[in-house]
């Protein structure tokens, strides 16, 4: 008598559906904690969540962005995977037509220069002068068509496949490290008066990132071996290459590319994004240094 009086009290206090107040039940969801009814409760990956929070994360226990299909690398499958690859193509065209229609002034003020002047004396131009902006915009300019043609098949064939395998963000990570990184070295090591320009510093990082993901895959290495060695052989036997953005750029866009497709799931995002910043840290150190040595 007295256990069954008991179980009487406890069920007059269990709370009520909160969609369905008349509806005692002892079941809650399992994200917002509100008290559900049989007929409000969906199945979830653990115990049951309320209409509501199904619909934000489709019952299945995550989040609606941890569904999507994933990279290799983490990023977000989409449904144009060369988007970044086709924007970057068009800046450096748009800022090519800008090269050929207002002339030397326009690539002079923008291009890779360490520091330098018309005449000899002041003033002075240059990143020594505190136009850093120069380690970035000289990434989007190019000396001829053929220079411009060539680096644009080339980021069209590396960038195209590279994007599609790391995600846009990751991509567009990879992409300007690698370049500010050849900017770098190129003001680290270049005559300071010696202007250079291209985006080839950037594209020999997707190389370097290509070669990594390659062997992540276990893809047969010779091709993008093969293409590597050709353009380090133009890049060392042909004369005006500012091998300097070459080899910075196929530096960082080796450790920055295998960050990318190594890092443990667990902390994937710190570990890629973390890599990019210690990328940077290095050539903001470059650039101190550098100034140091010619100012």
């Amino acid at each position: 008598m007295d256990h069954a009086a008991g179980s009487s009290q406890d069920a007059q206090s269990l709370p009520g559906c909160y969609r369905h107040p008349d509806r005692e039940t002892g079941i809650r969801c399992t994200r917002c904690e509100r008290p559900i009814c049989p007929e409000c409760m969906v199945n979830a990956s653990v115990g049951f969540q309320c209409p509501e929070c199904a619909r934000g994360d489709s019952g299945t226990g995550h989040t609606p962005a941890a569904s999507r299909p994933r990279t290799i690398a983490g990023g977000t499958v989409t449904r144009d995977p060369r988007l970044v690859t086709k924007i970057l193509i068009g800046l450096c065209i748009a800022a090519y037509l800008v090269q050929v229609s207002v002339g030397d002034s326009f690539t002079n003020h923008f291009e890779m220069l360490g520091k330098a002047s018309a005449n000899g004396f002041p003033p002075y131009e240059g990143i020594a002068e505190g136009q850093w902006y120069r380690l970035l915009t000289a990434m989007f300019l190019h000396a001829s068509p053929i220079h411009i043609i060539f680096n644009m098949l080339s980021l069209w064939w590396l960038g195209g496949p590279l994007e599609a395998a790391l995600g846009r963000a990751r991509y567009t990570a990879l992409y300007f490290v690698s370049g500010l990184a050849g900017s770098a070295l190129t003001y680290l090591l270049a005559a300071p008066n010696q202007p250079s320009l291209g985006a080839s510093g950037a594209i020999f990082g997707l190389f370097g990132a290509t070669a990594v993901l390659m062997r992540r895959l276990n893809y047969d290495m010779r091709p993008i071996i093969a293409l590597l060695v050709i353009n380090l052989i133009f890049t060392f036997g042909w004369a005006n290459i500012a091998w300097q953005a070459h080899i910075g750029g196929l530096v960082a866009g080796l450790i920055t590319g295998y960050a990318m497709v190594h890092a443990p799931r667990e902390r994937r995002a710190l570990v890629q994004y973390g890599t990019c910043a210690l990328v940077l840290v290095v050539v903001v150190v470059l650039t101190l240094l550098r100034t140091a040595q010619i100012t």
